[in-house]
């Protein structure tokens, strides 16, 4: 049982996949936060211009 054990640990160790996979879900998160803050200050900005244009009206 405990060859099984540090077999499993040992191949864990070597396996890559689960790093890259945290690192394209570190950047998928990272791309999310700016287009969130990109669509954020856009919405304000065209907010504004809108009702700037309505009081005019």
């Amino acid at each position: 049982m405990l060859v099984n054990y540090i077999r499993t640990a040992l191949a864990l160790k070597t396996d890559k996949r689960a790093v890259t996979a945290i690192e394209y879900a570190l950047i998928a998160a990272l791309i999310a936060v700016v287009i969130i803050g990109a669509v954020t200050s856009l919405g304000t900005g065209v907010s504004s211009t809108f009702n700037k244009v309505a009081s005019e009206l």
